[in-house]
């Protein structure tokens, strides 16, 4: 008895403790950090080549997630981060200039069904603020200032580069405060670069609440690393030659280190190249250097997203509220295979200039996913894996930080995970209207080594491309295909469709996935195709 009522008194001091280590200051601020099709391997502590000394300061002392999910693609991504709900349930089912008034989510806007983390935290008396890409249905009515952020500097919905460029459609102006300013306007500076502008006006944001006293919700939505890929002159000649390697060199090279770090299992072999893709080594000379130069862009793109992060780490760290404040770090969708094999290069000027339209393509996306199938638009693990980081030095415990966090999280988690740090109430009506309940889990367990509250599988739907993840278990359907059913431990890279051993967990999961679809107000999509890459035209069966 003695021997027992010991063990006990130990079990009980032991938890005491452990409580006592994860105990985190209340209310932190919170910094969400939203970058554009960037693949799952493109930084460094997810296994690139591409030297990202800050986002691996921040792995370092925070938590990696090695299962965490977005959408498969930009407007439905950022709806169900800022909503907690699934894309559909806030109206989003698609990009936001699909409106489709008598459909159940193709609405191009926010719905008054949802709320915004702005919103519901604002509520609760923090200071919210965002910079970057909205692309939530500003030109329909739900711009930024009006779901719930103090102050915004926004691009409408598409990339803004350099003050003075070639302008894509919707592209040429930046709103501040709700206040269109042409993108050369004084008040924003000279000669800036858009990654490092948004970056430095958050700051100024994170000023202003201070000023007031409050904590504050900031939220970073860069528009790299999305076409037209456009980088500074000098960063883009420090990687110029170093793509002379090819893709399959460097997939395979980016594999190894992710087996090395533990971000993937050796179990799951890398996926192949896909038909459509050539061997790099059959490329002709004159076209590896033209793909060298695309991937060079690419790469200068995520060194100033890292350069940004540095940026706003020691920002924080100046302000002296870096340890009260969680930041969490991630990607909208997989690497982006527009512009087919060949990518596109066109436009004056060098490739990668203000002047120049510059497009990744189906070879360099490939590797950006590395190690799994498929790309943005598809549920297969190429357009729904991102990385995740999270670094909270006051409320992520010591013995923690570096750590890799293998249960799977998805963009629905980041309000519930909101609403647990904030003390904050998510409200049943708002303005007037019911709300739809939550459908995330706080992340707030994981990040302390504890186990997540989901007691729902996790679902996708996008262009009739489906999928649902249970437990080990996913189930997958590419638009007019069958559906494909994987055991996610012992095979990530998809590649091996276990359907007809298990029909009965497959049957269970298609059920799961109706009776989802019917609740969630996911119409059915009945076309066009949008993987037809590049500009809505199939690229050459053969690309040299």
């Amino acid at each position: 008895m003695k021997i027992k009522f010991a063990a006990v008194f130990a079990m009980l001091a032991a938890a005491s403790i452990a409580s006592i280590a994860v105990a985190a200051p209340e209310r932190p601020n919170i910094v969400v950090i939203l970058v554009d099709d960037m693949g799952f391997s493109d930084i460094g502590c997810y296994g690139s080549e591409i030297p990202t000394p800050n986002l691996n300061g921040l792995a370092a002392n925070g938590v990696r997630f090695t299962q965490f999910y977005n959408t498969p693609r930009c407007s439905p991504t950022r709806a169900a981060l800022m909503t907690g709900l699934y894309s559909h349930q806030a109206g989003m089912g698609w990009l936001d200039n699909k409106v489709e008034p008598q459909s159940r989510g193709f609405h191009g806007k926010l719905l008054p069904r949802c709320v915004t983390i702005a919103e519901v935290l604002r509520e609760a008396g923090y200071f919210t603020a965002m910079t970057g890409k909205w692309h939530l249905g500003q030109q329909n009515g739900t711009p930024p200032w009006e779901r719930g952020f103090m102050r915004s500097l926004n691009s409408r919905y598409g990339e803004v580069y350099f003050p003075v460029e070639a302008d894509r459609p919707g592209t040429g102006k930046l709103y501040l405060n709700g206040r269109e300013l042409p993108k050369d306007s004084p008040e924003l500076g000279k000669d800036w670069y858009s990654t490092d502008l948004f970056t430095d006006w958050g700051l100024r944001f994170i000023d202003d609440a201070r000023a007031e006293k409050k904590p504050f919700f900031l939220y970073i939505a860069q528009g790299a690393v999305h076409f037209p890929l456009r980088a500074p002159a000098d960063i883009i000649a420090k990687y110029r030659g170093k793509y002379m390697k090819g893709w399959d060199k460097l997939r395979e090279e980016r594999h190894a280190r992710q087996i090395q770090m533990g971000i993937v299992d050796a179990r799951w072999p890398l996926s192949p190249r896909p038909d459509d893709s050539p061997a790099w080594d059959t490329r002709e000379p004159d076209r590896k250097k033209r793909f060298d130069e695309i991937m060079s862009v690419y790469a200068a793109m995520v060194e100033c997203i890292d350069r940004a992060v540095g940026t706003l780490v020691e920002g924080l760290k100046k302000r002296g509220v870096l340890d009260d404040t969680l930041i969490v770090f991630l990607s909208d969708n997989g690497g982006n295979a527009e512009g087919g094999p060949p990518g596109v290069t066109r436009g004056e000027g060098p490739i990668g200039g203000p002047q120049s339209y510059v497009q990744l393509g189906m070879n360099w996306a490939t590797l950006a996913n590395t190690p799994f199938r498929r790309y943005k638009h598809f549920t297969h693990e190429g357009g729904i894996s991102s990385p995740f980081i999270a670094h909270w030095p006051a409320g992520i415990p010591a013995g923690r930080r570096g750590s890799l966090e293998k249960q799977p999280g998805h963009l629905i988690d980041i309000m519930a995970t909101a609403v647990d740090l904030g003390r904050a109430k998510y409200p049943a009506e708002f303005k007037g209207h019911a709300i739809l309940p939550m459908e995330g889990v706080s992340l707030r367990p994981a990040f302390e080594g504890r186990l997540l509250n989901r007691r729902q599988p996790i679902f996708w739907e996008h262009e009739g491309n489906k999928a649902v993840r249970d437990g080990k278990w996913k189930l997958a359907q590419k638009w007019r295909g069958s559906w494909e059913l994987y055991d996610m431990e012992a095979d990530r890279t998809e590649l091996h469709n276990v359907i007809a051993e298990h029909a009965d967990v497959a049957a269970m999961l298609q059920a799961a996935w109706n009776a989802w679809a019917a609740r969630a107000f996911v119409d059915e999509w009945t076309g066009p195709d949008h993987t037809n890459w590049g500009e809505d035209i199939r690229p050459p069966k053969k690309t040299k």
